[in-house]
């Protein structure tokens, strides 16, 4: 297939969908999150997990008002960390878990 004949299919694909006819292209529903649900739900404040996720505090508050939805990348982390909070955690710190600090060798 040449590059143009993709182009077309993928067009004509999207045409299809918005069109709501079936296509072959997988299409990911990601619905926006209970934000406050979800925050309660790891267990932090507002400031922490705002600090936690990179995601500005005001931002944070408008979504768990309702004023603003949370939206493409946002959305999707939003969704990771309601189902694995403590991955997500984990993998923004490096990989490295939490441990209580100890006293320093000599």
């Amino acid at each position: 297939m040449s590059m143009f004949e993709s182009i077309r299919q993928g067009l004509q694909d999207a045409i299809d969908f918005a069109e709501g006819k079936p296509v072959k292209a997988v299409v990911h529903d990601v619905s926006p999150p209970d934000v406050k649900a979800v925050r309660e739900h790891v267990g932090m404040t507002q400031a922490e997990f705002a600090a936690a996720f990179g995601i500005s505090l005001g931002t944070l508050r408008h979504w768990e008002r309702g004023d603003r939805t949370p939206r493409g990348p946002a959305r999707v982390l939003l969704n990771i960390v309601a189902q694995e909070p403590k991955a997500v955690l984990r993998a923004l710190s490096g990989g490295r878990r939490r441990q209580a600090s100890s006293p320093s060798p000599a």
